[in-house]
């Protein structure tokens, strides 16, 4: 407890405690659960699973925990999670994406040596709002037809990940997912600025993440609430609005050094993406012609004016691109599953911030409602597809990725667009007069007999009625009611041998159409009129 009973009706507050990083392992026992958010490394708790790493190999202590965090724990190579995967250090990891912890993990849990359950980014999100209220269980249709309906693997990414953490559910003649809630013992959390009392802000994050929720659910388990800053400050000098943990939720703060408090898995800080400038949109570059900008421009064909849109990373942040250049980025509104929403979502290494953003709400917030069908359309990427219409970008060659909030946009927007292109690996292509040459194949074909893992289902798609575009540059499908239907193609590319020579069946075809041969073109210009008239 934070407060000592010192009469009938009296109080007493408990300052919170300041640790040293290196005395963390005091503070978290074997077999502990950890409840921790990040993305990429915005809210990572870096300098505290360093500490737990150097303690460890050390003294081999503390043993076999168990980390949730509901996105991408790291930067894709040595950060984050990558510092706690050490067989016997890491018993059991709960996520959104796997990848973004590097490739440290990824072989532990390849191997067999530490459990891993992949789960919608947007369910891990809100589940700490259920356990700090002491509720029963989340109940959501996100997942469902999915690798994470139990009936199909249940989001276990091994064969010694043996329990069940969600089961179907029928509830007046509906099917639901519902999801376990874990007992926390600790949360692992991360701020900018602590003042005296622990009252923690994040000034500098541009993406809000679950740090209320997370602390109050691990009170209500009766655990502890260590959280790491670059800074501390006189107390009662944090704005109340910019308290995002009350102090009397932290039991322990420990200071971090700056090096360790990136602001994004590629930028340490950049004000534009905290909202505390604004610059020209001009910043957003013009991309040059190539197989990115002729999906991306195909893609943007979809957009009607007043759309609120979520783009997913990869080939879809080029379609922020496009609206600016075509001078319709002010009639749409673009949204990030970090939370942002307006303005032009960053890409790459800083993707989930934003830049020039309208307002960035909590991302377990922005996921409330994307599963409400919040946004008019989603463009997502594009890896792997076949004959049903089902996607998967969650696993390659028994690797484990992760879905991150994929699943929870692309089962609830009512109109989804995948975009990637034709095949994959040292793709090389030439745009010229308004046609399409391929110069040299990718290596790996996307449009499989069956993909290796469901992580959108067609026949889901269909039941709720869904439309669905699959946008590459060379050929548009849609999923129809008997599956995958090839719709256009582009000008210059041959049916048989650019198309379906290079897939892994043969799609349906009823009414074959040439893309537009105006965006084969350098200059375009018609997208403000094209997003019009729809």
């Amino acid at each position: 407890m934070r407060a000592i009973l010192s009469g009938p009706f009296k109080k007493e507050f408990v300052m919170p405690k300041f640790i040293k990083a290196e005395d963390l392992h005091e503070y978290i026992r074997d077999e502990a659960v950890i409840y921790t958010t990040s993305f990429g490394l915005v809210g990572m708790p870096e300098e505290s699973v360093i500490s737990l790493e150097n303690h460890y190999l050390k003294q081999n202590r503390p043993k076999n925990l168990t980390y949730y965090c509901p996105s991408a724990s790291g930067n894709f190579k040595d950060k984050g999670i990558h510092h706690l995967a050490h067989e016997g250090l890491l018993k059991k990891y709960v996520t959104g994406h796997i990848g973004g912890g590097g490739p440290r993990i990824q072989k532990l849990v390849m191997e067999n040596k530490v459990e891993a359950y992949n789960l919608p980014q947007g369910v891990l999100s809100v589940l700490p709002r259920y356990i700090a209220g002491k509720r029963g269980g989340l109940f959501t249709k996100v997942g469902l037809n999915t690798f994470v309906d139990p009936r199909m693997e249940g989001g276990k990414c091994n064969d010694i990940s043996k329990e069940d953490l969600v089961e179907i559910v029928n509830f007046k003649e509906e099917e639901w997912m519902y999801y376990k809630l874990p007992r926390i013992d600790v949360a692992l959390l991360r701020g900018n600025i602590a003042d005296e009392k622990g009252n923690i802000a994040t000034t500098k994050d541009g993406v809000m993440l679950e740090l209320l929720t997370i602390a109050q659910a691990t009170k209500a388990c009766g655990g502890i609430v260590i959280v790491e800053v670059e800074n501390i400050v006189k107390s009662n000098s944090i704005h109340p609005k910019e308290v995002k943990i009350p102090g009397i939720l932290v039991d322990y703060i420990l200071m971090a050094k700056p090096e360790n408090h990136f602001q994004t898995m590629g930028t340490y800080y950049n004000p534009v993406y905290s909202g505390d400038i604004k610059v020209s949109t001009d910043c957003v570059g013009k991309m040059k012609l190539n197989e990115k900008k002729i999906i991306c421009r195909r893609a943007a064909m979809f957009l009607k004016r007043g759309d609120i849109i979520n783009l997913g990373i990869g080939t879809p942040e080029g379609i922020a691109n496009i609206t600016a250049e075509e001078e319709v980025f002010d009639e749409i509104c673009l949204t990030t599953e970090g939370g942002g929403i307006g303005g032009v979502p960053a890409s790459g290494l800083d993707f989930a911030h934003t830049v020039n953003a309208e307002a960035i709400i909590e991302q377990s917030a922005q996921f409330d409602y994307y599963d409400g069908t919040g946004v008019d359309k989603a463009f997502l990427g594009l890896a792997q597809a076949d004959k049903k219409g089902n996607l998967n970008v969650s696993r390659f060659n028994n690797k484990p990725i992760g879905c991150g909030g994929f699943i929870n946009i692309t089962q609830n927007s009512t109109f989804v667009v995948f975009c990637g292109t034709f095949t994959a690996g040292e793709l090389e292509t030439k745009i010229e007069d308004g046609k399409l040459s391929i110069v040299k194949e990718g290596k790996n074909k996307k449009f499989v007999d069956h993909v290796e893992q469901i992580t959108f289902s067609g026949d889901y798609a269909r039941k709720t009625n869904q439309t669905v575009y699959y946008v590459t540059e060379r050929a548009v499908f849609k999923n129809s009611e008997e599956g995958l239907e090839l719709i256009e193609i582009a000008p210059g590319i041959d049916l048989e041998k650019d198309v379906l020579g290079k897939m892994g069946f043969k799609p349906i075809i009823k009414h074959l159409k040439r893309m537009p041969e105006e965006i084969f073109y350098e200059e375009w210009g018609n997208l403000k009129k094209t997003i019009s008239y729809l």
